[in-house]
């Protein structure tokens, strides 16, 4: 925290949206290398904004803290994906345990990684209501630049708000940028997720419906592009289709048909088979060297490779000791990552009984003799450029067209057209070298397992997009919290990791509110049942 944050906490003993003041506005030299840092300072909007270049560089800061670990990059893990049932921690020691609580469904108010992770979101947010006040403040040359700048900014603001609602549900909704302490105060308060949903909504729409977002090119790597936010609006849609309880179900999936459509048809490729899955194929979506040209890849967090400060960790973090799959570091011990029996057992494999194997399944999981473990295998950087210390260039890929292609079969089969659901579930097993949904549907052990088209989709959303920090939010999207509880207690827990299993109940489908952040206002600042 800066001298101003301390400064204004002592003063009004203001915790919540304290990061915001560490504002994170990094000057930044040009568009499209938003990875060097100058000077974070702390700065006041109205002493910033005189340029364009000025807006540029706000913007430029909203992309920048999208980068945290803490926030949406390669290491938020521990939010997302250790929340499922598809990987976890190692032991419920390190750190205090605090990292452990979020795999083992015994999270607490006062975890100072929620904490972290709260604030870092909430950072996003306010970086991105600093660039659209700059846009808002100055005048432009051309209005379409001016456009582009606001539309940039609140598809960053709508993409956190999104993890946000999703974790916490309801939440401060904060949409100008907060500059004294009685701004603060006056936005710590919870509203209703409906209204939070509501401003995703229309942050996303002010993009597509102005026109004012480019198409994606290698150039504009990592930058908002008019078929990311309609991809993303689609997902938003389905689900407020499963959350809100407003009687506009089918409204909703209907929206979400046409931005998922809509996404689909800006695609510059025929079929999903055209690109491999394979992370060392010339074509495939997660070779580092194809990161920028891969035309399968909507929205991705940059990380740079061979650099100190701005690579990228997960080649060599998610590979065990003696292992060299990912990365020519020589790591010790085992992955920061650990992925469960459960999952493993889940892809087609002759193993798991199968007269066929997927193709993903080598190209996403590894085993470890020496270590006696499962490890993610999907991102790797073995490039001199990495080197021995694993500087990787992998990017974060937050959105990719498999994701829309299997929302697009799910939207579909929950509006009861199934030969259309099919027809995209298809598109996907076709890469993955598996046979179509209608031939294995009668086999006997994926029949056992998916017996309804609905688990079938699910099931191949879970891996098709392992370690992708989707298995969590599609588990609260294709169940009720009641019916999720029964799915996660049925599973064995031997398949599961150190974490209990037993400790899930309703309570967990939202994260507490931080303790700090409760604490300064307990009515408006609501707690979440069962913490």
């Amino acid at each position: 925290y800066s001298v101003n944050i301390l400064k204004i906490r002592k003063m009004k003993k203001n915790i919540f949206l304290a990061s915001l003041f560490a504002m994170g506005v990094l000057t930044l030299p040009s568009c499209t290398d938003f990875l060097t840092e100058n000077d974070p300072n702390h700065i006041v909007a109205e002493n910033f904004f005189s340029t364009e270049n000025d807006v540029e560089r706000a913007v430029n800061g909203a992309y920048m803290a999208l980068r945290s670990g803490s926030c949406m990059g390669e290491g938020s893990t521990a939010y997302t994906e250790e929340r499922s049932d598809n990987a976890g921690r190692w032991d419920n020691q390190s750190a205090a345990g605090e990292p452990f609580q979020f795999t083992d469904f015994s999270l607490l108010p006062s975890n100072t990684y929620l904490k972290s992770h709260w604030n870092a979101m909430f950072t996003t947010i306010n970086n991105a209501n600093f660039a659209i006040k700059g846009a808002e403040s100055i005048s432009f040359d051309e209005e379409v630049q001016k456009n582009e700048y606001l539309a940039e900014a609140k598809f960053v603001r709508a993409l956190a708000y999104f993890d946000v609602v999703r974790k916490w549900g309801d939440a401060p909704l904060v949409t100008q940028y907060l500059s004294t302490p009685d701004e603060i105060t006056a936005n710590t308060h919870r509203v209703d997720k409906s209204q939070v949903y509501a401003l995703i909504v229309e942050d996303l729409k002010f993009g597509l419906d102005k026109n004012a977002l480019p198409n994606y090119t290698e150039a504009e790597r990592g930058r908002a592009n008019k078929a990311a936010a309609a991809g993303l609006l689609g997902k938003v849609y389905l689900t407020m289709a499963h959350v809100l309880e407003d009687g506009k179900r089918n409204e909703y999936l209907n929206n979400a048909k046409t931005y998922l459509e809509q996404c689909y048809e800006m695609r510059s490729f025929g079929e999903l088979s055209e690109i491999s899955f394979d992370p060392e194929a010339s074509n495939g979506v997660f070779n580092v060297n194809n990161k920028t040209t891969c035309p399968e890849i909507l929205f991705q967090i940059v990380y740079k490779q061979g650099d100190k400060d701005y690579h990228s960790s997960i080649a060599k973090n998610t590979q065990p000791g003696g292992e060299t799959t990912n990365s020519l570091y020589a790591t010790q011990g085992v992955p920061m990552l650990k992925v469960t029996p459960d999952l493993v057992k889940e892809f087609e494999t002759s193993d798991n009984g199968y007269g066929w194997t997927d193709a993903r399944y080598a190209y996403s999981v590894g085993h470890s003799d020496s270590q006696n473990c499962y490890y993610v295998t999907k991102y790797r950087d073995k490039s001199d450029a990495a080197g021995t210390l694993g500087y990787g260039g992998n990017d974060w890929i937050v959105l990719r067209y498999a994701d829309v292609i299997l929302m697009l079969a799910e939207v579909y089969e929950e509006l009861d057209d199934t030969d259309v659901a099919i027809s995209y579930l298809n598109k996907v097993r076709a890469r993955a070298g598996v046979p179509d949904y209608e031939v294995v549907k009668n086999d006997p052990v994926y029949s056992h397992k998916f017996p309804t088209l609905k688990l079938a989709i699910l099931h191949e959303r879970r891996v098709e997009l392992a370690f992708e920090n989707q298995r969590w939010y599609d588990l609260l999207r294709f169940f009720t919290p009641s019916e999720l509880v029964e799915y996660m207690h049925a599973k064995n827990q031997d398949d599961y990791n150190e974490s209990n299993l037993q400790n899930f109940t309703e309570t967990d489908i939202y994260y507490p509110i931080p303790y700090d952040e409760w604490l300064l206002n307990p009515e408006g600042m609501y707690q979440n049942e069962g913490y």
